[in-house]
């Protein structure tokens, strides 16, 4: 199989992190509940996964916080900062994970502002300013899109955030791995990402980190392992947000994972997926009867979208799969109204993700298949 759906998750993945979550499994206790040395060394592996997640992110390791994806970082997030009557800017690039959670709130009397998309996927930033209001509390949109690859200026929402007192959530999901993301830098509040796509972690990890004095309301409480007696989550970070087992096995896993972009160098694996795509995008973009979505102009993530004349986009990703072997990913991708933007709401759109193991021979290959198809 030539796996190109990569956005959805990496199923290559660093032996080291394969042996980490092994190892894990036949040691780790549970963290933080009891005394042996299996329960502290569980501790242990997920205090050193902290701090290298918050040198990865510039962020203080205290504030990382734990979770089973970045669906359910983003719902910490959203749902326990904002209230009645706060009002939220958001953009048409979002994934169902930020989308839902803020339809959810408007049900609940927050209001919530999009900036539009045009036809190529692209936003105007201009439309921050527009859309700003004297009860804005907050911009929530994506650091890059899992449809057409549009990156964001995250350096200048992130200006626009603190010039106007505004808290900035980022969703990192098709970032956090293939760009430096730096909270500091970019003025980030909270950042949330998933482990199992281009951090080449294993599923079922992920989180969100919370810059010192951002204070979230708690999605869940229950068992912490601590202050046992009190009726209320304790207050303290990371423990206010992490009720409950963590995924001990998983963040081994993920460790390993921070270690290997560590040692590659996250601008190398940049470069190298760049290519890839690059590779790709030049070989289809003038295939009779293929439309390609999205903006090659500009800085984007390893993502190309397209559709073969009407075909439906399902037909053509189930024929990509059963006669070349090439796994993709087709429909509207959690996406909708960047769908609506682009007009594909209907036909879908057939995407095509790389990462850091694939190889140019694995692109020409899905170049052909794309241009058969075509024919």
């Amino acid at each position: 199989m030539i796996y190109l759906d990569n956005a959805a998750t990496t199923i290559h993945k660093p032996q080291a992190v394969i042996d980490a979550v092994v190892s894990a499994m036949n040691s780790l206790g549970n963290s933080g509940r009891g005394a042996s040395d299996a329960s502290l060394d569980a501790s242990r592996v997920i205090f050193e996964a902290r701090q290298k997640l918050a040198s990865l992110f510039h962020c203080r390791a205290d504030h990382v916080v734990f979770t089973c994806n970045a669906t359910e970082a983003l719902n910490i997030a959203i749902s326990g900062l904002f209230s009645k009557g706060d009002h939220i800017i958001s953009t048409d690039l979002e994934h169902n994970s930020v989308l839902r959670p803020l339809y959810r709130l408007q049900e609940s009397g927050v209001d919530v502002s999009f900036l539009p998309a045009n036809r190529t996927g692209n936003i105007d930033y201009d439309d921050f300013d527009r859309l700003l209001q004297k009860n804005t509390r907050a911009v929530v949109c994506t650091h890059a899109s899992n449809l057409t690859g549009t990156v964001t200026d995250v350096h200048k929402i992130g200006e626009f955030c603190q010039k106007h007192g505004l808290l900035f959530v980022l969703d990192a999901s098709q970032a956090a791995g293939s760009f430096p993301v730096d909270m500091e830098r970019d003025h980030i509040d909270v950042l949330c990402f998933t482990g199992h796509k281009a951090m080449l972690g294993p599923q079922g990890t992920g989180g969100l980190c919370v810059r010192e004095g951002v204070s979230i309301r708690p999605f869940k409480v229950g068992g912490t392992g601590v202050q046992s007696h009190l009726k209320q989550q304790p207050e303290q970070m990371p423990t206010k947000l992490e009720a409950g087992t963590l995924n001990a096995h998983g963040i081994a896993g993920l460790s390993a994972a921070v270690d290997f972009l560590q040692e590659i160098g996250i601008n190398n694996i940049r470069r190298k997926e760049e290519a890839l795509t690059k590779r790709f995008y030049e070989g289809v973009k003038d295939i009779d009867g293929v439309t390609v979505y999205g903006d090659f102009s500009c800085e984007r993530a390893p993502i190309v979208s397209l559709n073969i004349r009407d075909y439906p986009s399902s037909a053509v990703s189930d024929e990509l799969m059963q006669h070349y072997g090439i796994a993709t990913r087709s429909g509207a991708h959690c996406a909708p109204r960047l769908h609506e933007a682009l007009g594909t709401d209907e036909q879908g759109a057939v995407r095509f993700s790389f990462g850091y193991f694939n190889t140019n021979e694995e692109i020409d290959a899905a170049i052909c298949a794309v241009e058969e198809i075509a024919k």
